[in-house]
């Protein structure tokens, strides 16, 4: 009996993540729509028709049936609630509102103090990003670059020919910075203090830091990044924006960076950082996740998950527990290390040349 019992549970699981793909859809559905916009511009839980006569840029009458569906399973899922409170005549009608995990998925009503994940899960759930996924097997019997054979191309050149993706995907990367440095700024306050000048590689188009010069303005803010994404950055007080290689060489400066490279490649890019930094006061600051494979913390799940990420979208990249993390420092010149832990899914790895 309890064998069935078991293999019955066990059934139920593989339906469940044959399917997983659903929770995802039809929460981007919701993001596209613009509903957590709606109903927190509503200032509160409306019905389902008030929903749909705000959604914006629709040419015929919506589908409220089809909304109504998509909505019971983000009320189970926890994105949004839904509650019916009676008029006193036995007549009710569901208001949906939002919940912790909706509000960080507005776009457009966002108070002074909010971020939003809504870029980079419209990012993460497109055709272009998913479409790797669908590789892994052939990745793993002949080698290769998942993106690659989904696209034809590694991700770098697929953003340097299509300007759609490049923002798109520079967008995603905006708003996960933004809400890191967040964490970064309020845990991290005494990292910038004794550095005149900061180099960011790989810094994208450079928000965050801007950020960081912003609370620290007597810092000197690089922006180091490939010329078609500095192409399209944003002037900000304080930082110049640099095309080139990071391969090549870095710019004079205090650095930080990375993931999307392999070992080989991390240790090519922590060489140049270490030529580029001071020989006495100057250290590499990384921002990145610091797998703990056997951990119950609230984002060690989605670290395991992210590495995953690497292997669809990077060209060799990693997420790395903190041996894996010891041994390239080791390689790249990096003598000693400290690891700073802040709220968020990413650590900081402060990495001293001796």
């Amino acid at each position: 009996m309890e064998s069935d019992e078991a293999s019955l549970r066990g059934q139920a699981e593989i339906w469940k993540y044959m399917f997983n793909f659903a929770d995802s859809l039809a929460l981007r559905c919701a993001v596209e729509l613009k509903i957590p916009d709606i109903i927190n511009s509503h200032g509160g839980p409306i019905t389902l028709a008030q929903i749909a006569s705000s959604i914006p840029n629709t040419s015929s009458d919506p589908d409220i049936s089809c909304l109504a569906r998509i909505m019971r399973l983000l009320v189970r899922r926890k994105i949004f609630t839904a509650h019916q409170p009676s008029d006193g005549s036995g007549n009710s009608t569901i208001l949906y509102g939002l919940t912790h995990s909706s509000k960080w998925l507005l776009r457009d009503t966002l108070g002074d103090d909010q971020h939003t994940l809504a870029p980079i899960f419209l990012m993460e759930t497109h055709p272009w990003l998913v479409s790797p996924w669908h590789c892994f097997s052939r990745c793993i019997k002949e080698g290769g670059i998942a993106f690659e054979k989904s696209h034809g191309r590694e991700i770098w050149d697929f953003a340097s020919e299509n300007p759609e993706f490049n923002k798109l995907f520079n967008d995603g990367m905006e708003c996960t910075a933004k809400i890191i440095l967040k964490a970064i700024l309020s845990e991290y306050k005494d990292g910038f203090d004794y550095l005149g000048s900061l180099v960011d590689v790989g810094g994208g188009t450079g928000g965050a830091l801007s950020e960081i010069v912003k609370s620290h303005p007597h810092i000197k803010g690089t922006n180091f990044d490939l010329p078609h994404v500095v192409a399209t950055a944003p002037a900000y007080p304080g930082v110049s924006h640099v095309g080139g290689d990071m391969f090549e060489s870095i710019p004079n400066a205090d650095a930080w960076i990375m993931h999307d490279w392999g070992d080989e490649d991390c240790v090519k890019i922590l060489k140049n950082c270490r030529k580029a930094i001071p020989e006495k006061s100057g250290k590499v600051i990384i921002i990145d996740v610091v797998l703990n494979p056997e951990g119950n913390g609230l984002f060690d799940d989605t670290g395991l998950i992210f590495d995953l990420v690497m292997v669809a979208h990077a060209s060799g990249g990693k997420e790395r527990t903190e041996n894996e993390w010891k041994k390239i420092l080791k390689e790249g010149g990096f003598s000693r290390y400290k690891i700073v832990k802040i709220p968020a899914l990413t650590s900081i790895i402060e990495a001293y040349p001796q």
